[in-house]
Order: C-alpha cells, then structure tokens, then sequence
C-alpha cells in the first residue's frame, strides 16, 4: 500500500487512519469475493484524499481529479467518486449540486469500498444500525439514502457464500 502518496499529499493523521481502518475492512469483505483486490485495496487506501479540499460532498470528486493527476487508473479514481454513502443517483446529485450524473457504485470492487467506508467511523468499526441511525439523524428518518444503504448492505451479504 502507498502510504507515502497520502503523507506527500499532506493528509492529516486522521484520514490515513480512517484511510487504514476502511482498508482493512474493505479485505475483510473481499475475502467473500472473486474481486480485484488491489482495486479494492487502492480504493480503499485513497477514497477520501479529496478530503484534502472539501470536507463536503464533493470530496467524491476532488478525490477522483487528485487521483486521475497522479496517474492512477480510472478504476481507482471511479472508487473515490462514487464512494459516499451507498451512491447518490443522477436526480439526487442535482439537488445537492453536483454535476449531474449517475455517482451509484457499479463494480463489486466500488460497492465493497462504499459500504466498508459506511461501517467505519472515523477508525472504528460500527455496524449497520448505528450507521442507520446516524443518518437519520444527520439526513431524516425517511432520506433515500437509507433505502440505499439498507439495499447494498444485503446485497454484499447475499453474495457471501
């Protein structure tokens, strides 16, 4: 893993450890998996360097200009978009005024990372109904995003054999 790139960057202490713990997590779930693990582990290790300029909901996107400056694969970059929460569809990321496109994880690899990032708060592991809960606190009971979380939740769990 390429801890150096994050340190030259200047990330805080903070985002490689939540970096870290989101890696770990993210092998945890692979292990389930016929995945690219160092898609996943790249994705993982790099999904919140935009951070380094927004702390909003566009660190998806400033995290995929970093990572596409730096010449890694498109792959790794599509990871760091479309990482937050559980995807946001195209309708949704008007509203919040994103670009509008489609920012839903696609790839296994892109939704083992997404939800690994759901399950870690800051650099420990929490599960699904405090991520829940949290959400609704921060978002409403009834925001879409849930529905989604809920949704990639089973779906990587249904695929494990």
């Amino acid at each position: 893993m390429n801890l150096k790139l994050l340190e030259d960057l200047n990330c805080s202490s903070y985002i490689i450890e939540h970096s870290q713990a989101v890696l770990k997590k993210a092998q945890t779930i692979s292990d389930h998996f016929n995945v690219d693990i160092e898609l996943v582990e790249d994705g993982a290790l790099f999904h919140d360097v935009g951070r380094l300029k927004t702390q909003g909901i566009y660190h998806g996107i400033e995290g995929a200009k970093i990572l596409e400056e730096h010449y890694f694969p498109q792959k790794v970059a599509r990871i760091a978009e479309v990482h937050i929460g559980a995807g946001i569809p195209e309708e949704e990321a008007i509203l919040l005024g994103l670009p509008p496109r489609d920012y839903m994880p696609l790839t296994l690899e892109e939704k083992i990372v997404a939800h690994a990032d759901n399950l870690i708060h800051g650099t420990r592991e929490v599960n699904l109904d405090f991520v829940i809960e949290k959400w609704r606190k921060n978002m409403g009971y009834n925001h879409p995003s849930i529905d989604r979380l809920i949704n990639l939740d089973e779906e990587l769990r249904s695929e494990i054999p």
